[in-house]
């Protein structure tokens, strides 16, 4: 993981990173390593298109890109089928909370974006076939979250946790 590359260039308006260096660390640091052996660099950038993308891989599926934000946004229209907002600590029909935005976008977006990572065919020449695409990817997101959430980890930031009930109504601030 000290072969790891960071770079956040600024976001434009009012948008705003979510997350940063060290929590991507503290994530790679409970996973293991062959999970996270591609990874080369993680960047913090501003190409969301309008809050429609929240991070993507690029194109030689080295390289994980998460977008920053508006302070304002509906995750709904992200969330898969049978996930909701309580389980990052937000309530349905409200506004997330810092925290819970800050836990989706680590716990479902940045193992999502890692999940397209997997060789799932070596030997096939088609890039599709050779790495997990949605689907694969979002499965994989999910049994991480699982497994790293099914355990508490002490760690002073409850973004590593699975939310309790009392941090739903946290409204903390975002990240600047």
């Amino acid at each position: 993981m000290a072969r790891l590359h960071f770079s956040t260039s600024p976001p434009r308006c009012d948008r705003r990173h979510w997350l940063t260096e060290d929590d991507i660390r503290v994530v790679l640091s409970r996973l293991p390593s062959d999970t996270h052996e591609r990874l080369r660099s993680v960047h913090f950038n501003d190409r969301s298109r309008g809050a429609r993308c929240l991070g993507y891989v690029t194109r030689g599926r080295r390289e994980v890109a998460i977008c920053a934000l508006p302070p304002r946004i509906s995750f709904a229209r992200f969330l898969e089928s049978g996930q909701s907002p309580t389980e990052f600590g937000a309530q349905r029909g409200a506004q997330w909370p810092a925290l819970a935005i800050r836990r989706y976008m680590l716990y479902d977006v940045f193992l999502h974006e890692l999940g397209h990572l997997q060789l799932v065919n070596a030997n096939s020449h088609d890039e599709r076939r050779r790495f997990a695409m949605e689907r694969l990817a979002e499965e994989f997101a999910d049994r991480w979250r699982r497994t790293l959430w099914a355990e508490h980890f002490e760690h002073p930031d409850p973004v590593h946790n699975r939310p309790v009930r009392d941090q739903q109504a946290d409204r903390l601030e975002p990240i600047v």
